[in-house]
């Protein structure tokens, strides 16, 4: 899914270690937010790749206030870092001021850290404005030897940002999830095929599909992933993909596969 260049990884690999135990000394000893800001900056430089001077700026006004870091190429900016002291715990309040922050300024990516915890958000805007997590890591326990661990560090890396890595992972992620597999377990094809497995190994045994749904629903699959906004999310987005899949069959079908040669008088 995610191409990351070999010198992203040797880049994380040869400064991660001296960073995460700066960042572990600073949460122990409980250092100021104006310090954790300078701890950021100097990860966001040597660990992800940034020119600390010319692509991350601290003077972003947002509505009079300013927002704690701002990471910005050829004059755009691609994500607002919202910082908290690094012996903070992140809670929904400093969400909301990094959301709050995105949203006036019509920025879609914000990251809330104290330097040990990242959070990566998407912004919705809509009416409400919503938004979700993307992605999130503990500094301390990232592990540049393994790949998920570098996959998660490259979306907020200046490459990533290049290659669009956050729009990229984000889509994956919108397919790929919990919510997707429990709706696809639901659908009509798939408790067919679990009847008539159970048909084959057990011949003597009346089963309909009626039966297979209700325990998929009510005995396998959690309750999160088969009720909520973003259940419904997911099957109209099941339906209009199986939709359009349809429309395309019925096109093919309409199709004549040998036509005939015209006729030359």
């Amino acid at each position: 899914m995610l191409k990351i260049p070999k010198k992203v990884t040797d880049r994380i690999s040869s400064n991660l270690k001296t960073y995460q135990n700066v960042a572990n000394s600073h949460k122990s000893k409980d250092v100021s937010e104006a310090d954790t800001v300078t701890l950021v900056k100097d990860i966001l430089a040597y660990c992800f790749g940034f020119d600390k001077y010319q692509e991350l700026t601290s003077e972003q006004q947002i509505r009079g206030t300013f927002c704690d870091l701002a990471v910005k190429i050829d004059s755009k900016i691609k994500y607002l870092i919202e910082v908290k002291a690094a012996g903070v715990n992140l809670n929904d309040s400093h969400l909301r001021q990094a959301i709050n922050y995105g949203a006036n300024q019509g920025i879609e990516w914000v990251v809330l850290t104290n330097a040990v915890e990242w959070r990566l958000y998407r912004i919705k805007f809509g009416q409400p404005v919503d938004y979700e997590e993307v992605s999130s890591f503990n500094l301390l326990e990232i592990n540049p030897k393994k790949e998920d661990d570098i996959k998660k560090v490259f979306l907020l890396c200046r490459e990533g940002i290049s290659s669009d890595a956050m729009d990229t992972f984000h889509q994956h992620s919108q397919i790929l999830n919990k919510f997707t597999i429990a709706q696809i377990l639901l659908t009509e094809s798939v408790v067919s095929t679990v009847k008539r497995e159970i048909r084959k190994l057990f011949p003597e045994l009346k089963v309909d599909s009626e039966q297979i749904a209700d325990i998929l629903n009510n005995d396998i699959l959690k309750r999160e992933v088969i009720e909520g906004d973003k259940v419904k999310e997911t099957q109209q987005k099941i339906r209009k993909i199986t939709a359009k899949l349809a429309k395309q069959i019925e096109k093919k079908t309409d199709k004549p596969n040998n036509p005939e040669s015209p006729v030359i008088e």
